[in-house]
């Protein structure tokens, strides 16, 4: 697992946590179940699938970022926001794809005391501008946050 601090410039990131979380923007975010086994009701986020084997519709302003991280194959860029609940919500382990030398990177978007934890234990904070890189074979999840009106936060996958 490897943690980056201060991955991308000040101004490159601005752009983008503006593009995401601005008060009054028109990102276009989209309903989903967090965990697909649990009828919950307040199991949910909301997503946006960025690229998926293609480029999609709104991929151009997260390209700074892909392009820091010059992967070899792209495989998934899907942003999440979670909503503030009362009390931290942990949902369910997982594996976003189960092939071998997939790597796992997620870009926080704002600090809140959500945060990515691990089935080994390991737990990464949620904060601002940091980039975490693993072994897409590593359980994880996530967690809302209580201290911040959102969570929020961008998933990639790919080769190296």
């Amino acid at each position: 697992m490897k943690i980056t601090d201060n991955f991308l410039d000040v101004e490159t990131f601005n752009k983008i946590k503006k593009e995401l979380t601005q008060k009054a923007g028109w990102f276009e975010w989209y309903f989903n179940h967090v965990t697909l086994n649990d009828d919950s009701l307040d199991e949910f986020q909301f997503c946006h699938m960025l690229y998926d084997g293609s480029p999609r519709v709104r991929y151009d302003f997260i390209k700074p970022l892909v392009d820091k991280i010059d992967p070899f194959a792209l495989v998934r860029v899907k942003a999440n926001l979670i909503t503030r609940t009362h009390k931290i919500k942990e949902y369910s382990f997982h594996k976003d794809f189960e092939y071998n030398n997939l790597t796992t990177a997620i870009f926080y978007i704002n600090t809140c005391n959500g945060y990515t934890l691990f089935k080994n234990g390991k737990k990464v904070n949620s904060v601002e501008n940091r980039l975490v890189e693993f072994d897409s074979n590593l359980e994880h999840t996530g967690t809302s946050c209580t201290d911040e009106m959102i969570r929020c936060a961008v998933n990639l996958n790919y080769f190296q």
